[in-house]
């Protein structure tokens, strides 16, 4: 089998002595070279060929988001953003996700150990080798400006459904295109998307500008309304939960599930028991198979279930294994998802939607 060859682009002498260690233990993936800056690593680049490359943000000569930009511009490959575990950090990553980066990751630290680290780092190489590049960058005609919304629900409806979208590699454009075509009064959202720490915030500051609704990282106990999209807050599960008639976010720790935390499986299972036939669930592009029998379980509780189909997804992992589960009633191209959204929800196409739970 061929080995995956990559590249670790850090000025740090220590972070590459350790992620050439712990990488190179993983099966399929070989660490081919290390450069101290982008200036090194352009000519490595070309004599070694690697197919991912690792890099960091903060580097002296060029920092990494203009190399990204110029990489991406004169010899695309997968890049793999990482990053030190800061608010400042989380905001660049947002920039180099923008400019071609395949994925972020944080530097080991006080809430992410070193074999955390790597297990997480080894998956997101994994992916990272077998993304589509052409679906990578802001969404098509996205210009920074809020866009026009004509489709719109009865506030009957919104008051008693759930929209849960889970996603991973390449799920931040995903996402970001979803949500930028949703009405201003939209269900209320939950939403995974695996990312560290910080990176979470800036990833909903940034939603929050261009987007109608209210985008925001998600707090314990944060009511579920409509016009809102909560974000899991990296390094946290989130829960929907359900007292009354009013719906409400747990966040907690605890440990990875299917290699993740936050999980799309923790989060689509609790909406199945929160909210069962209320809901909407959504598994967009990603690696592995987090959020698959989460879907089944809405599926079989009577929510209607949507998987981004292959053709737009950057990787065809996590909605693939919910369709071969049995647990999607729609495949659906990206830019389509928003209505078919909006057409399960509406009364004409379910009846049972926004009904009251027996």
């Amino acid at each position: 089998m061929k080995k995956i060859k990559v590249l670790i682009v850090d000025d740090s002498a220590i972070v590459r002595q350790v992620f050439t260690r712990e990488i190179g233990q993983a099966e399929g993936i070989e660490v081919v070279g290390s450069a101290p800056d982008p200036y090194v690593a352009r000519d490595k680049i070309v004599q070694l060929q690697p197919d991912v490359v690792l890099l960091d943000i903060e580097m002296p000569r060029m920092d990494g988001l203009t190399f990204l930009r110029k990489l991406m511009k004169h010899y695309p490959l997968p890049v793999i953003i990482v990053s030190s575990l800061t608010s400042h950090g989380g905001e660049l990553a947002m920039d180099a996700i923008n400019a071609g980066a395949v994925d972020v990751m944080s530097k080991p630290g006080s809430a992410y150990s070193v074999a955390d680290m790597s297990t997480a780092l080894v998956d997101k190489i994994y992916a990272a080798a077998k993304a589509d590049l052409r679906r990578f960058g802001p969404p098509a005609g996205d210009t920074g400006q809020v866009r026009a919304r004509p489709v719109s629900l009865a506030q009957r409806t919104l008051t008693n459904a759930v929209v849960a979208i889970g996603a991973s590699t390449g799920g931040t454009q995903a996402i970001q295109s979803v949500l930028q075509a949703m009405p201003r009064n939209s269900p209320g959202i939950v939403i995974v998307q695996h990312m560290p720490e910080n990176f979470t915030a800036s990833f909903a500051a940034r939603l929050n500008e261009l987007c109608a609704l209210e985008v925001r990282e998600a707090r314990n106990n944060d009511s579920v309304l409509p016009g809102v999209a909560l974000i899991a807050p990296g390094n946290y599960h989130m829960l929907l939960k359900r007292s009354g008639a009013r719906f409400f976010v747990q966040v907690k720790t605890g440990p990875l599930i299917c290699r993740q935390r936050p999980s799309v499986e923790v989060l689509f299972k609790s909406t199945a028991k929160a909210a069962g036939r209320n809901a909407v669930g959504v598994i967009l592009t990603g690696m592995g198979k987090d959020g698959a029998e989460g879907m089944l379980a809405m599926h079989q509780a009577g929510a209607r279930t949507i998987a981004q189909d292959e053709v737009s997804c950057v990787v065809f992992g996590m909605p693939n294994e919910a369709i071969k589960l049995g647990g999607v009633d729609k495949v659906v191209g990206l830019p389509h998802i928003p209505q078919q959204i909006m057409n399960m929800l509406s009364a004409d196409s379910r009846s049972n939607v926004g009904a009251k739970e027996g």
